[in-house]
């Protein structure tokens, strides 16, 4: 047996339950609370925006569709930018 979970919006709850009890095989339906949006600052949301970036970098990476630079790489880079 698999689990799958689902979001959706609120308006359209009410139907999507009555198509999922619809269905012919047993489903265990848990009600949770509606997501709260949270108010970033704007350098929150930059950090945020900036992790989101980077684990799509890694995800990337782990395909084989770019390379990533080593830590020594970096460490150079960061050497040489300061020299100049």
């Amino acid at each position: 047996m698999r689990q799958v979970t689902f979001m959706v919006p609120d308006e359209q709850y009410a139907s999507f339950m009555k198509v999922i009890k619809s269905l012919p095989f047993a489903i265990k339906t848990k009600a949770t609370a509606p997501l709260k949006t949270k108010k970033y600052t704007p350098e929150q949301q930059e950090w945020i925006d900036d992790f989101r970036e980077a684990l799509h970098e890694v995800e990337l990476h782990q395909q084989g569709k770019i390379k990533l630079k080593t830590a020594e790489e970096f460490l150079n880079e960061l050497r040489n930018s300061n020299d100049e």
